[in-house]
């Protein structure tokens, strides 16, 4: 009689490697890469005060359009001798939370209002599809732009006025998927149990659809920063002495051709940010998809 012996190290070698090279497919190097720079902006959002070398209206006319690579300032500076990394540490900042605080409002709206349609159906249904389909078919920009020149611009009416941007997708989502969820066994039997309706749909259809509203967030939420960084770019955004990614963008478009090192900085954080979101919301969006898998 033979036997065969296995070698229980071997067999747990096999079986880490065999995890790690899961581990490894499960997330793309372009994927790593942008959680990598999303949690940097994370961190540089949440420190930009202790980060920052100088203030940022810290103004040093001898010092006026200084070349990046100088020993004490690492990205130039601007037309009024302004230290560029300082603004930009602080413009991250404030774009990061202007885009946060407008994509929480505007999944709350949507997700409220989609409960709202899905549970009383009839009117209050109809009345919530309109004005969805009256949100979608309005100009936004050009809306934003009557809005902040009528009552001036400031952060929070700019961080309220965003969050109307884009509920439309939220609720129409969330009524969908509420009604879907509310035909399921689970909710009836919690229904007949004596739950309210806010319980049922807070704590038992909200945490079933939450994946879908999640990645519809980090869809929505590049919009939101391009949508702040055209606004501020034209003057109607943040404003000074606050700083933004769009205001450098702003200021520096009139000195392209001789320090160009003003605009193309907030530029290229604006342009890896919205493709790092896109990028993880797009994996999110493959990896919690049941279909898919």
């Amino acid at each position: 009689m033979t036997t065969i012996s296995m070698s229980p190290i071997g067999d747990r070698s096999g079986l880490f490697g065999r995890a790690i090279s899961g581990t490894r497919r499960a997330v793309p190097f372009s994927v790593g890469l942008s959680m990598f720079w999303l949690a940097a902006m994370v961190f540089i959002a949440a420190f930009a005060d202790m980060l920052r070398p100088y203030g940022i209206t810290a103004m040093d006319l001898s010092s006026r359009l200084v070349s990046p690579g100088h020993h004490t300032h690492w990205l130039g500076t601007d037309e009024l001798g302004r230290d560029v990394l300082s603004r930009l540490l602080q413009s991250i900042r404030i774009s990061l939370v202007i885009a946060f605080g407008a994509t929480i409002l505007s999944a709350t709206i949507g997700t409220a209002l989609g409960f709202a349609a899905a549970k009383f159906r009839g009117m209050v249904e109809h009345l919530v599809l309109a004005l969805a389909d009256f949100q979608a078919a309005l100009p936004f920009l050009i809306m934003s732009l009557a809005v902040l020149a009528f009552f001036g611009s400031s952060m929070w009416l700019l961080v309220c006025l965003m969050g109307f941007y884009g509920w439309e997708r939220y609720a129409r989502l969330a009524r969908g998927l509420a009604i879907s969820a509310s035909a399921q066994g689970y909710a009836s039997a919690v229904i007949q149990l004596g739950a309210t309706p806010m319980r049922v749909y807070v704590r038992h259809i909200l945490p079933n659809i939450a994946a879908t509203l999640i990645v519809s967030m980090t869809l929505s939420f590049p919009e939101i920063i391009l949508l702040e960084s055209g606004l501020s770019f034209l003057g109607l955004g943040v404003q000074p002495p606050e700083s933004s990614l769009g205001n450098m963008v702003g200021f520096g478009r009139d000195y392209l051709t001789t320090a160009p090192w003003i605009m193309l900085a907030p530029a290229a954080v604006i342009m890896l940010t919205t493709l790092s979101i896109s990028l993880l919301g797009d994996w999110l969006r493959d990896k919690l998809d049941p279909t898919v898998r």
